[in-house]
């Protein structure tokens, strides 16, 4: 009797940890340092689930449920939304799955983000895979995605670099501490960057 209650509690303010024992990797990587492109090798080569934080925002807003409609507003408004919000639908996500092995990709983006991830979930990353890339690489990158049109986006890429470093530096900082953190040369050209995931994650198959 007492464990439906406990259930009904816990799926009420939906903070309980994660009941499954899963393998969490967290995927960081400044805008146009090539991350949803491995992020993509990892799961057809390892068989990872690819969970992104603005994605699950984006189809919980699609999805018109009450959440939704306060993330939306929150967005419109220019508001950040609350870590517990994106943290919740990350944990949702990870229990629904039938996998038990997760890339997390563009989240944690502060501090904040990392430590409430912890004490909602229970997990702790596998390790953290942050794909190291220079300002000007990321630039160029992103100047040649959308076909050189630079004076209305030079300024806002160097923004967003510039936020980017601001909020993860301290994330990566405290998982490099742990010796958590696997960097990698996101400058070089993607399969040689592929072959230096793989050399990460084959350690790390079973």
């Amino acid at each position: 009797m007492g464990t439906v209650v406990d259930a009904a509690n816990k799926e009420a303010n939906g903070s309980a940890p994660i009941n499954k024992k899963v393998t969490v990797v967290f995927v960081l990587g400044g805008p146009g340092s090539g991350k949803g492109t491995q992020c993509a090798n990892i799961v057809e080569h390892f068989g990872y689930t690819h969970l992104s934080a603005g994605d699950l925002l984006r189809a919980e807003i699609k999805s018109g449920s009450e959440n939704g409609t306060m993330i939306q507003n929150m967005i419109k408004e220019g508001k950040i939304v609350p870590s517990e919000v994106t943290i919740k639908l990350l944990k949702r996500a990870i229990e629904e799955n039938e996998n038990d092995k997760f890339l997390i990709d563009g989240f944690p983006r502060n501090e904040e983000n990392r430590a409430a991830f912890e004490s909602v979930t229970g997990i702790q990353p596998e390790f953290v895979l942050f794909f190291n890339c220079s300002e000007e690489e990321m630039q160029k990158r992103l100047l040649g995605r959308n076909q050189g049109r630079e004076d209305d986006n030079i300024e806002t890429i160097r923004k967003r670099f510039n936020v980017y470093m601001e909020s993860s530096l301290p994330v990566i900082e405290y998982y490099s501490a742990k010796g958590k953190v696997k960097k990698i040369d996101a400058a070089r050209p993607i399969g040689e960057v592929f072959e230096a995931v793989k050399a990460i994650f084959t350690p790390h198959l079973r």
